[in-house]
């Protein structure tokens, strides 16, 4: 009977801590909009695939919390896509961001150095004036002072860098 009780309560525990380890969506997968998880877009620079693959840092660095986090960059993107609206494979790619980004509870925004991410400054616009925003723009992104005065503009959390933010996302997400 000890041990039936000992291997339930095992049992238990198990389920308990896999339902508290992050779920990650990459475009172009289906978006869990039911789910009350909190919904974390991974938006910023990716510029084609030239960009270090920073999404990869966050999902680590969350992998062991109860979110959805929703990643724009695809596995495997296809350079050859063209970026106009009567390519299907492009408009499932914008579509698929557009949702992910209006279901999202908290929308972080990575601008990475030496990258343009003209994208990302759209999406960074649309979304400026809700709560949703947190933001890394360091020295050397060619558009800093555009993202810094939008930021002081409209209230939106800055970090210096990706573990800045991350420390935050975590306390967010907690409360």
């Amino acid at each position: 009977m000890r041990s039936s009780v000992l291997l339930f309560i095992l049992i238990l525990s198990t389920l308990s801590l896999s339902a508290q380890n992050a779920i990650i969506i990459k475009s172009p997968n289906d978006i869990p909009i039911n789910d009350p998880k909190p919904k974390i877009f991974l938006g910023g620079s990716i510029d084609m695939g030239n960009v270090e693959n920073w999404q990869a840092q966050i999902e680590r660095q969350l992998a062991d919390m109860n979110v959805i986090l929703l990643n724009p960059r695809r596995d495997h993107w296809d350079k050859t896509w063209k970026p106009i609206s009567s390519d299907p494979n492009f408009k499932e790619q914008v579509e698929w961001e557009l949702m992910a980004l209006e279901e999202a509870d908290i929308i972080i925004m990575y601008f990475a150095p030496h990258s343009q991410s003209p994208i990302s400054l759209l999406e960074l616009g649309l979304y400026a004036k809700t709560d949703k925003l947190m933001v890394v723009c360091p020295e050397g992104y060619w558009r800093k002072g555009n993202v810094d005065i939008l930021a002081e503009t409209y209230n939106i959390p800055m970090y210096e860098d990706l573990n800045q933010l991350i420390t935050a996302l975590k306390t967010r997400v907690k409360n």
